[in-house]
């Protein structure tokens, strides 16, 4: 059976302008049985108010990836890329040694969400980054931005009664970003994951139009 975590039972963070909630252990939120799967250490979807954001802080042998869902944010690294980034748009900066970098919402009046999620990574040189725009196809898994780590990332979107097929691998997660999906038996509305170890192939039904991140890990 697929292990089901639901939206409301995330650990939630609120700061001044800024309002996160963890799929996984993180910062003062700590669970012995959740701190990670396969090589994926974070799921964070953060809500960030107009003016506000994340100041220059340092991340190391990390994956970070970034998937805007509304609004615009504004970021900045020391591998010396900057610039505003819209939804559709998928980024991937691979901390290797070490690399400091800030996030802000690009809008003074509306506020900007995304999805920040974090993987142990096989790169271990100067930090790299990457950023794809992404224009997912009804029913059709679409790939992102690649990583350095034993995994893929897929956007899926599903309009109402539409399915998708995801093949085997070692295991898989599914992230619902809007609407709702149907696994097996399973509804999975917005914010809530599957998590699959040795499941196979699978499909996934739009309860109603819906978008989906599904991780495909080799390990």
């Amino acid at each position: 059976m697929p292990e089901i975590r639901r939206a409301a039972d995330r650990f939630r963070t609120e700061a001044d302008g800024v309002d996160t909630w963890h799929s996984f252990s993180y910062g003062a939120h700590y669970d012995a049985d959740n701190v990670g799967f396969g090589p994926i250490v974070a799921i964070n979807t953060e809500r960030i108010e107009a003016g506000r954001g994340y100041d220059l802080h340092h991340h190391a042998d990390v994956e970070i990836v970034t998937w805007i869902v509304e609004g615009a944010l504004q970021h900045e690294d020391g591998t010396g890329h900057g610039g505003v980034i819209l939804p559709g748009a998928a980024q991937r900066l691979s901390a290797g040694t070490g690399v400091q970098h800030s996030e802000q919402n690009a809008s003074f009046d509306q506020p900007v969400v995304f999805i920040q999620m974090m993987l142990a990574s096989d790169h271990d040189a100067e930090p790299e980054y990457a950023q794809v725009e992404v224009d997912p196809q009804c029913g059709v898994l679409t790939p992102t931005v690649k990583v350095h780590a034993p995994a893929e990332l897929f956007v899926a979107r599903l309009d109402a009664e539409e399915s998708v097929h995801v093949p085997a691998t070692s295991r898989s997660l599914v992230h619902v970003i809007s609407g709702s999906l149907t696994l097996g038996d399973t509804v999975l509305a917005a914010g809530d994951e599957a998590r699959l170890t040795d499941r196979g192939e699978y499909d996934l039904r739009a309860s109603s139009a819906a978008i989906a991140l599904i991780w495909q890990l080799q390990r």
